[in-house]
């Protein structure tokens, strides 16, 4: 009897130890920011009051007047259209055919946070929050407060009622067994925590533990939601595809006919910014470094001789000329005034430190380019099959990359965001030659028999189709 109350106050104390850690708190506005920015503001206004690719998202909550679908909305809009719900019908006939994107892996306390900032935007208490905190000279950027040290602390008060429960235990069966003329001696603190019941389940906890982080660091590869790192060179994607509206494919031109999507050579710069050598929108430094890792001399026209034999001073001499005079020029100078010489000492200190990627490597070589975009190599993708032959957008997986000034992962490229897509994307059959064997379909599209093909129809969610 005593070890079967034992067992009942054990379980009783993990459940409360479960129940501790599952209730999600109020939602954190700050934390909220980020997530918004990662996950919605490719398609939603940031004002949460204007309309963008998808409605205004202030008083979101007051409209669905259910936190529990509001929640399943954001993490699988079609789900819910197909079940039939009246919000999510409503939404999906008013933007239709435009899909929102499934986030099946965000958390409750995630879509807490994203919703907090949204509704004080929306309502002005956000900013007013911040304003008030900047009044009071908290200049620093308040950061969300983590929940490991609570979480520590419960941990600690529950392993400390644990065994003092046990201690009791073992004394009642002490006092017992004394009853029955029985001498049984009472475990120590000692004893009890180096019992083999107490190391069993220490060793099957780090055994769990272990297993669970290996499995989450293992599914978070390539999950870099937000990632933009610094680049050898600043390069805009809102100039040169937004304001000047150059094609993705006019760089990235393999994405068209190959598996990846290709870094665009050297060349591909040179083919404007051999007539174009300023008006960038990070000035003379940037557009200097595309030349000299290529040999191109912007003050004569040409490619420089034997650039791969010259020595280092040789090619500062030539580049810091060109910055000296592009700096002589704008200022309307006859010759260089000690301001311009930091400025031209800065500016080959910026190239030369960006092109190298040590201290013994040459000036002059490829542009070494930072990759943003990363799957796991046991993934297959093809560009080629989704730009070429599926029709898919760029901006479907990459965001509105022409408003970006520096390029960022939009999409989580996770296994259960692609299977959402395949499942929820239709295939383009019309006037599309490469899905001509689909005999059926067509003629159940002809008859109405059949409104889409999706590429889950076609195979798009078969094992084989993306890993090797």
């Amino acid at each position: 009897m005593i070890y079967k109350h034992l067992i009942i106050r054990l379980i009783a104390v993990f459940m409360l130890f479960g129940t501790a850690f599952s209730v999600s708190g109020q939602g954190n506005p700050d934390a909220g920011k980020d997530l918004f920015k990662n996950y919605c503001a490719a398609c939603h206004s940031k004002d949460m009051r204007s309309a963008a690719t998808g409605p205004a998202l202030g008083g979101s909550q007051a409209r669905w007047g259910d936190d529990v679908a509001l929640y399943a909305w954001i993490r699988n809009s079609q789900e819910m259209v197909k079940k039939g719900h009246p919000r999510a019908v409503e939404v999906w006939n008013q933007y239709k055919p435009t899909i929102m994107t499934a986030f099946p892996n965000l958390k409750d306390q995630e879509i807490a946070d994203i919703l907090a900032y949204v509704n004080g935007v929306y309502d002005g208490t956000y900013g007013a929050k911040k304003d008030v905190a900047s009044a009071q000279g908290a200049g620093a950027k308040a950061e969300p407060k983590s929940q490991l040290p609570l979480y520590l602390v419960v941990a600690g008060i529950l392993a400390l009622l644990a065994l003092l429960l046990t201690k009791i235990i073992s004394n009642l069966n002490q006092i017992a067994a004394a009853k029955e003329g029985q001498v049984v001696e009472a475990k120590s603190i000692a004893q009890i925590l180096t019992s083999k019941g107490v190391v069993t389940f220490l060793i099957f906890a780090a055994i769990v533990l272990g297993a669970y982080t290996t499995v989450t660091k293992s599914t978070q590869l390539g999950r870099q939601e937000g990632y933009a790192p610094d680049q050898p060179i600043k390069f805009s994607h809102a100039t040169h595809a937004g304001v000047n509206k150059i094609d993705c494919q006019y760089c990235h031109d393999s994405a068209r006919k190959s598996k990846h999507s290709g870094i665009p050579s050297t060349n591909t710069c040179m083919n404007c910014h051999a007539a174009i050598k300023n008006g960038s929108t990070y000035g003379t430094a940037e557009l200097t470094k595309i030349y000299a890792s290529i040999g191109y001399d912007p003050a004569t026209n040409k490619y420089i001789e034997n650039y791969d034999s010259k020595t280092e001073e040789e090619i500062k001499a030539i580049y810091t000329k060109w910055i000296g005079d592009e700096y002589k020029r704008v200022k309307e100078k006859a010759d260089l005034d000690s301001e311009g010489e930091r400025i031209v000492s800065q500016q080959w200190a910026d190239i030369k430190k960006s092109l190298t990627s040590d201290q013994k490597k040459r000036i002059q070589g490829p542009i070494e380019w930072v990759r943003i975009h990363n799957l796991p190599d046991h993934v297959y993708f093809n560009h080629a099959q989704h730009v070429t032959v599926g029709k898919v957008e760029c901006q479907t997986c990459h965001g509105k990359v022409e408003e970006m000034e520096v390029l960022t992962q939009m999409s989580p490229l996770s296994m259960g965001w692609c299977i959402n897509c395949h499942r929820q994307t239709e295939v383009k059959f019309k006037d599309n030659p490469y899905y001509a064997n689909y005999a059926q379909y067509h003629e159940e599209l002809a008859s109405g028999k059949r409104t889409a093909v999706t590429v889950e129809d076609i195979g798009g969610l078969e094992c084989q189709k993306c890993h090797y």
